[in-house]
Formats: structure tokens, sequence, C-alpha cells
């Protein structure tokens, strides 16, 4: 274990480019997970329930709420052609 942290330590304190490149990930990081989660990912729970009950009783009949089984594609064909 000790010879594993030092191979990951001596290789990131002699990099010149990779810290460069490595900073570059992080902002880009950042940007993805921050910034555009503020635009396109909303809140949509705290908009329309006031209270944690409501709020947990939405999200458990998502969770458990029953879908029909579809068993091929003739499932809306009516028998007889008409």
């Amino acid at each position: 274990m000790q010879r594993i942290f030092s191979f990951y330590r001596d290789g990131f304190a002699g990099m010149t480019t990779g810290r460069t490149l490595w900073k570059i990930i992080v902002i880009k990081l950042l940007i993805l997970f921050g910034v555009i989660r503020l635009f396109f990912m909303p809140d949509v729970l705290v908009e329309h329930y006031k209270s944690d009950a409501e709020k947990a009783t939405h999200v458990m009949d998502a969770l458990t709420r029953a879908v029909p089984a579809v068993t091929g594609a003739a499932v809306n064909i009516k028998k007889g052609g008409k």
C-alpha cells in the first residue's frame, strides 16, 4: 500500500504539463456540476410541495407506481381487424 501511495505522490509531484491539465479538468467539472445544475435542473419537489411529508409521499408513489406490462407488439390491436 505504501508503494502505491508513494508512486502516485511522486508522479503528481513531478508533473509540469499534467498539473495544468488537472486544473482544467477540475474547472470543467465545477462548471458542469455547479453552474449548469443551477440553470437546467430545478428542484421540482420544492416548487410543488410545501412539507417534507408531501415530498416523501410523492416520491414513494412515484417509485411504487404500478406500470402496465407490455407483453408484445399486438397489445393494442383489436381482434378481427376492425
